[in-house]
């Protein structure tokens, strides 16, 4: 991991399943993540999905980067243009900062994840990968599943 890096791209479609099992996973159980119509009622055109959830993948998106050892040390992030159902997010990130330790090396990931309506999300991540930790090659690795959780 070297400063500017840049991470592969990860493309998520949002599915209904992927907002209203997140939702559910995180008790998150406000109308607007799985019910249309009382979204709608709220002014929303549809379901939308959490913070919680977004943080999750936000945090999947660095994990699978930097191996199975890499320990997540904080997510800062901020919520944007919405997630809706039909649409793709697409996470990018680029390593701003490392600090090498006798432990292993902390790095801060700047990460944003677009949508076809604008930033859906921006933020950074710091990560810790210990030393000797082998890292994932590339995104092959990593393949997301149609649900855009690990594979």
């Amino acid at each position: 991991m070297t400063q500017g890096e840049k991470l592969a791209p990860l493309e998520i479609p949002i599915t209904r399943t992927l907002i209203v099992s997140g939702a559910i996973a995180s008790r998150d159980y406000q109308d607007v993540h799985h019910d249309a119509e009382l979204a709608q009622a709220k002014g929303s055109p549809d379901i939308f999905m959490n913070i919680l959830t977004t943080n999750g993948l936000v945090g999947r998106y660095v994990t699978d980067r930097f191996g199975p050892a890499a320990v997540l040390r904080k997510v800062a992030i901020r919520l944007g243009a919405p997630n809706y159902p039909g649409d793709t997010m697409v996470l990018s990130g680029t390593v701003e900062q490392v600090e090498a330790s006798s432990d292993g090396a902390t790095a801060v990931v700047r990460v944003v994840g677009a949508n076809g309506i604008g930033n859906h999300v921006t933020g950074t991540v710091t990560v810790t990968v210990p030393e000797g930790a082998d890292l994932p090659t590339g995104p092959e690795e990593a393949e997301p599943s149609e649900e855009g959780g690990p594979a």
